[in-house]
């Protein structure tokens, strides 16, 4: 697929009611309550651009965690934002959205399940396992953590034709005593989905003419077709529900092209220390050191 130029992702001005986003429009955090917490990129998704978020602080005491999608409703042109993504949202049609949980991500490929095109999904409903599944022990789904010989040698996923930098896919701990362990587990997807920090984004493939699948994205970690055989005729929007146990979220800038000087900066530092700790005993700019640490 033909590379594209990096566009600067933020949130919709238009969003659930409980939703405050940042003065950069990077950060939706749920301020009321669990629910009405449905967000909306932008603009719409070019094919095979990541819309990836991290999930920066959660509530306990509510049940259900993250769900993300796309849609196909332009945000200006709903009279009111759904309360929940899963209903509301996709009954209104035009909309796939998948509930993350602890377990489960996994999308199992159903030779019997039809495409999106031919009615199966064609309407939105529900996708994936629903939250009332995370407590389920078995291992449909695919939660046995297998992984690509080359996961910690690729520096970026592949899915089908599309090329995505993996540099900022994975999950990271903040810093800390134990950050350079912590880091492992995020990249191992050792950790559930839902943990802070980690970072999920949505993508959709195409597939044919005006048609994609789309697909999920944890901690590096291509989770398969979540939905197949979407209609690309109108603009696709990512959605993102903060809901129940996940509090607030903030956009990760994914770079496509040439790496910012930011970067190569960083990934210079980074490749010549033991853990991210260790930059503290280098003689950097505080700044600098922040930025190393942190991105």
């Amino acid at each position: 697929m033909e590379p594209f130029p990096d566009q600067f992702m933020e949130f919709h001005p238009i969003h659930g009611t409980n939703v405050r986003l940042d003065h950069s429009g990077t950060q939706a955090t749920r301020v009321e309550s669990f629910a009405n917490g449905v967000c909306f990129s932008k603009n719409p998704l070019k094919p095979g651009e990541i819309f990836l978020i991290e999930i920066e602080d959660k509530e306990l005491g509510w049940c259900g965690h993250l769900r993300v999608g796309l849609s196909a409703r332009d945000p200006r042109t709903l009279e009111v934002v759904p309360e929940y993504s899963i209903p509301d949202l996709t009954d209104l049609g035009d909309s796939w959205i998948f509930a993350i949980t602890r377990n489960h991500n996994k999308v199992i490929d159903d030779p019997e399940v039809q495409d999106a095109g031919d009615g199966g999904l064609a309407g939105g409903r529900r996708l994936g396992r629903g939250d009332d599944e995370d407590a389920d022990s078995g291992d449909v789904g695919g939660c046995n953590n297998m992984k690509p010989k080359t996961f910690f040698t690729d520096s970026d996923l592949f899915i089908e034709n599309v090329r995505i930098p993996r540099d900022k896919l994975v999950g990271r701990s903040r810093p800390g005593r134990f950050s350079h362990i912590l880091d492992d587990l995020y990249k191992t997807n050792t950790l559930p989905p839902t943990a802070r920090r980690s970072r999920i984004g949505v993508l959709y493939v195409p597939k044919g003419r005006d048609r994609a699948d789309m697909h999920i994205v944890i901690n590096g970690e291509d989770m398969g077709a979540s939905a197949k055989g979407i209609p690309t005729v109108q603009p696709l929007y990512a959605v993102v529900d903060v809901f129940a146990a996940t509090k607030c979220v903030r956009i990760v800038q994914v770079e496509y092209g040439f790496s910012s000087l930011q970067t190569l900066c960083r990934k210079a530092i980074q490749k010549h220390i033991v853990h991210r700790m260790a930059i503290d005993w280098l003689e950097l700019p505080e700044a600098l050191k922040h930025y190393c640490k942190y991105e």
